[in-house]
Protein backbone atom coordinates (compact mmCIF):
# COMPACT_ATOMS: atom_id res chain seq x y z
CA UNK A 1 0.00 0.00 0.00
CA UNK A 2 1.35 3.57 -0.92
CA UNK A 3 -0.31 5.77 2.49
CA UNK A 4 0.10 9.71 1.86
CA UNK A 5 -0.35 12.01 4.75
CA UNK A 6 -0.89 15.57 5.53
CA UNK A 7 0.75 15.80 2.33
CA UNK A 8 1.64 19.84 1.40
CA UNK A 9 3.46 20.89 -1.54
CA UNK A 10 4.06 24.51 -2.95
CA UNK A 11 5.36 27.01 -4.87
CA UNK A 12 6.77 30.79 -4.10
CA UNK A 13 3.68 31.70 -6.42
CA UNK A 14 1.52 29.12 -5.68
CA UNK A 15 1.54 28.37 -1.92
CA UNK A 16 -0.39 24.68 -1.16
CA UNK A 17 -1.03 23.40 -4.31
CA UNK A 18 -1.37 20.38 -2.55
CA UNK A 19 -3.28 21.19 0.70
CA UNK A 20 -2.86 18.43 3.86
CA UNK A 21 -3.74 15.72 1.56
CA UNK A 22 -4.43 12.21 3.04
CA UNK A 23 -4.75 9.72 0.12
CA UNK A 24 -4.07 5.48 0.44
CA UNK A 25 -3.52 3.19 -2.64
CA UNK A 26 -3.92 -0.19 -2.24
CA UNK A 27 -2.14 -2.80 -4.08
CA UNK A 28 -2.92 -4.82 -7.03
CA UNK A 29 -5.81 -1.63 -8.00
CA UNK A 30 -5.38 0.46 -10.66
CA UNK A 31 -6.25 4.04 -9.61
CA UNK A 32 -7.64 7.09 -11.41
CA UNK A 33 -6.70 10.37 -10.12
CA UNK A 34 -9.38 13.35 -11.37
CA UNK A 35 -9.85 16.75 -11.37
CA UNK A 36 -10.17 20.23 -13.49
CA UNK A 37 -6.98 21.78 -14.94
CA UNK A 38 -4.72 23.38 -11.92
CA UNK A 39 -6.10 21.27 -9.55
CA UNK A 40 -2.34 19.83 -8.52
CA UNK A 41 -3.04 16.38 -9.89
CA UNK A 42 0.61 16.73 -12.07
CA UNK A 43 2.42 18.12 -8.95
CA UNK A 44 1.03 15.49 -7.06
CA UNK A 45 2.25 12.76 -9.46
CA UNK A 46 6.08 14.77 -9.27
CA UNK A 47 5.63 14.93 -5.42
CA UNK A 48 5.01 10.88 -5.20
CA UNK A 49 7.93 10.25 -7.49
CA UNK A 50 9.85 12.52 -5.54
CA UNK A 51 10.47 15.46 -8.47
CA UNK A 52 8.80 17.48 -6.54
CA UNK A 53 9.69 17.42 -2.41
CA UNK A 54 6.62 18.51 -0.16
CA UNK A 55 6.65 21.08 2.38
CA UNK A 56 5.14 18.94 5.13
CA UNK A 57 3.69 15.05 5.30
CA UNK A 58 4.90 11.51 4.18
CA UNK A 59 4.70 9.13 1.38
CA UNK A 60 5.50 5.99 2.18
CA UNK A 61 5.30 2.38 1.11
CA UNK A 62 4.77 -1.22 2.52
CA UNK A 63 6.00 0.96 6.12
CA UNK A 64 8.61 2.37 4.91
CA UNK A 65 9.15 6.36 2.54
CA UNK A 66 8.57 5.87 -0.74
CA UNK A 67 11.99 5.53 -3.25
CA UNK A 68 12.07 5.90 -6.60
CA UNK A 69 13.48 2.69 -7.31
CA UNK A 70 10.21 1.08 -6.70
CA UNK A 71 8.14 3.87 -8.97
CA UNK A 72 8.19 3.49 -13.26
CA UNK A 73 6.79 6.96 -13.91
CA UNK A 74 5.35 7.85 -17.51
CA UNK A 75 5.18 11.49 -17.72
CA UNK A 76 2.73 13.48 -20.19
CA UNK A 77 4.91 15.07 -22.19
CA UNK A 78 7.85 12.03 -22.94
CA UNK A 79 11.61 13.37 -23.67
CA UNK A 80 14.31 11.28 -25.92
CA UNK A 81 17.86 11.79 -26.52
CA UNK A 82 18.56 12.74 -30.02
CA UNK A 83 19.96 10.61 -32.75
CA UNK A 84 19.56 7.40 -30.88
CA UNK A 85 17.33 4.52 -32.03
CA UNK A 86 13.88 3.37 -30.28
CA UNK A 87 16.73 -0.01 -29.30
CA UNK A 88 19.13 2.30 -27.71
CA UNK A 89 16.92 4.27 -25.64
CA UNK A 90 15.43 1.02 -24.53
CA UNK A 91 19.00 -0.16 -23.48
CA UNK A 92 18.91 2.03 -20.96
CA UNK A 93 16.99 0.17 -18.69
CA UNK A 94 17.99 -3.02 -17.28
CA UNK A 95 15.99 -5.83 -17.52
CA UNK A 96 17.36 -9.04 -18.71
CA UNK A 97 13.88 -11.01 -18.96
CA UNK A 98 12.10 -8.45 -20.99
CA UNK A 99 11.66 -9.89 -24.38
CA UNK A 100 12.09 -7.00 -26.90
CA UNK A 101 11.39 -8.33 -29.77
CA UNK A 102 7.97 -10.06 -28.80
CA UNK A 103 6.84 -6.97 -26.96
CA UNK A 104 7.23 -5.07 -29.97
CA UNK A 105 5.46 -7.51 -32.05
CA UNK A 106 2.19 -5.56 -29.69
CA UNK A 107 3.18 -2.38 -30.85
CA UNK A 108 5.09 -2.57 -34.04
CA UNK A 109 7.43 0.12 -33.80
CA UNK A 110 10.67 0.53 -36.14
CA UNK A 111 13.26 -0.11 -33.50
CA UNK A 112 16.34 0.17 -34.97
CA UNK A 113 15.56 3.55 -36.81
CA UNK A 114 16.31 6.84 -35.05
CA UNK A 115 13.37 8.19 -32.67
CA UNK A 116 13.96 11.54 -34.15
CA UNK A 117 11.64 10.59 -37.27
CA UNK A 118 8.96 9.20 -35.09
CA UNK A 119 5.26 10.25 -35.24
CA UNK A 120 3.71 11.66 -31.84
CA UNK A 121 1.68 8.12 -31.39
CA UNK A 122 5.17 6.31 -31.73
CA UNK A 123 7.08 8.18 -29.13
CA UNK A 124 3.89 7.37 -26.92
CA UNK A 125 4.23 3.60 -27.58
CA UNK A 126 8.08 3.80 -27.04
CA UNK A 127 7.75 5.32 -23.84
CA UNK A 128 4.97 3.05 -22.35
CA UNK A 129 7.42 0.22 -23.56
CA UNK A 130 10.27 1.72 -21.54
CA UNK A 131 7.82 1.88 -18.20
CA UNK A 132 7.18 -1.92 -18.97
CA UNK A 133 10.59 -3.21 -19.46
CA UNK A 134 11.21 -1.21 -15.88
CA UNK A 135 8.55 -3.74 -13.94
CA UNK A 136 8.85 -1.10 -11.43
CA UNK A 137 5.82 -2.77 -8.60
CA UNK A 138 4.39 1.40 -8.81
CA UNK A 139 3.62 3.06 -12.10
CA UNK A 140 2.21 6.25 -12.44
CA UNK A 141 1.00 7.05 -15.51
CA UNK A 142 0.19 10.50 -16.48
CA UNK A 143 -2.09 10.82 -19.57
CA UNK A 144 -1.12 7.22 -20.98
CA UNK A 145 -3.90 7.53 -23.96
CA UNK A 146 -2.74 10.66 -25.59
CA UNK A 147 -1.71 10.28 -29.20
CA UNK A 148 -2.47 6.65 -29.17
CA UNK A 149 -4.53 4.85 -31.96
CA UNK A 150 -7.61 2.77 -30.88
CA UNK A 151 -6.03 -0.59 -31.46
CA UNK A 152 -2.66 0.57 -29.10
CA UNK A 153 -4.86 2.36 -26.13
CA UNK A 154 -6.62 -1.60 -25.98
CA UNK A 155 -3.85 -2.98 -25.96
CA UNK A 156 -2.55 -1.33 -23.36
CA UNK A 157 -5.95 -1.04 -21.66
CA UNK A 158 -5.26 -5.50 -21.20
CA UNK A 159 -2.12 -4.79 -20.15
CA UNK A 160 -2.48 -2.73 -17.23
CA UNK A 161 -5.15 -4.82 -16.39
CA UNK A 162 -2.94 -8.21 -16.24
CA UNK A 163 -0.08 -5.85 -14.45
CA UNK A 164 -2.50 -5.05 -11.59
CA UNK A 165 -3.77 -8.55 -11.09
CA UNK A 166 0.14 -9.58 -10.71
CA UNK A 167 0.04 -7.43 -7.75
CA UNK A 168 1.42 -3.84 -9.21
CA UNK A 169 0.22 -0.58 -7.96
CA UNK A 170 -1.08 1.62 -10.74
CA UNK A 171 -1.72 5.25 -10.42
CA UNK A 172 -3.52 6.97 -13.96
CA UNK A 173 -4.84 10.24 -15.50
CA UNK A 174 -7.11 11.31 -17.58
CA UNK A 175 -8.89 13.78 -19.05
CA UNK A 176 -10.91 11.30 -21.05
CA UNK A 177 -13.64 10.62 -17.56
CA UNK A 178 -15.23 7.17 -19.82
CA UNK A 179 -11.22 5.97 -20.18
CA UNK A 180 -10.75 5.87 -16.19
CA UNK A 181 -14.29 4.46 -15.44
CA UNK A 182 -13.68 1.69 -18.03
CA UNK A 183 -10.56 0.88 -16.46
CA UNK A 184 -10.14 1.80 -13.00
CA UNK A 185 -11.03 0.48 -9.68
CA UNK A 186 -10.91 3.18 -8.01
CA UNK A 187 -11.39 7.55 -8.60
CA UNK A 188 -9.63 9.85 -6.64
CA UNK A 189 -11.15 12.84 -6.68
CA UNK A 190 -8.82 16.19 -6.45
CA UNK A 191 -9.95 19.55 -5.29
CA UNK A 192 -8.45 22.46 -4.08
CA UNK A 193 -5.57 20.80 -3.00
CA UNK A 194 -7.14 17.96 -1.17
CA UNK A 195 -8.67 14.31 -1.88
CA UNK A 196 -12.40 15.43 -1.30
CA UNK A 197 -13.70 12.26 -2.06
CA UNK A 198 -12.39 8.82 -3.19
CA UNK A 199 -15.11 5.82 -4.91
CA UNK A 200 -15.02 2.20 -6.25
CA UNK A 201 -16.78 1.17 -9.30
CA UNK A 202 -20.05 0.94 -7.41
CA UNK A 203 -19.97 4.71 -7.36
CA UNK A 204 -18.69 5.71 -10.49
CA UNK A 205 -21.84 6.87 -12.56
CA UNK A 206 -22.82 8.97 -9.42
CA UNK A 207 -19.30 10.27 -9.37
CA UNK A 208 -19.58 10.98 -13.26
CA UNK A 209 -23.03 12.89 -12.80
CA UNK A 210 -21.79 15.45 -9.83
CA UNK A 211 -18.57 16.10 -12.47
CA UNK A 212 -20.76 16.73 -15.02
CA UNK A 213 -22.90 18.90 -13.79
CA UNK A 214 -20.86 20.85 -11.42
CA UNK A 215 -18.64 21.74 -14.35
CA UNK A 216 -21.98 22.94 -16.13
CA UNK A 217 -23.35 24.37 -13.50
CA UNK A 218 -20.12 26.60 -13.15
CA UNK A 219 -20.10 27.61 -16.58
CA UNK A 220 -23.74 27.50 -17.59
CA UNK A 221 -24.31 31.50 -17.04
CA UNK A 222 -21.71 32.85 -18.91
CA UNK A 223 -22.40 30.08 -22.15
CA UNK A 224 -25.49 31.56 -22.21
CA UNK A 225 -24.32 35.12 -22.34
CA UNK A 226 -22.33 33.96 -25.32
CA UNK A 227 -25.15 32.25 -27.08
Amino acid sequence: MILIENLTVSYPQNPKVIDGLNLSLDRGFIHGLVGLNGTGKTTLLNTIYGLKKQDTGNITFKGEKLKKQYVAYLVTENFFYSHITAREYLSLFENTGFDTEKWNELFCLPIDKIIDGYSTGMKKKLAILGILKQDKPIMILDEPFNGLDIETARIIRSVLIKLKDKGKTIIITSHIMETLTNLCDYIHYLENGKIRYSCDKGGFDRFEQEIFSTIEARNEKLIDELI
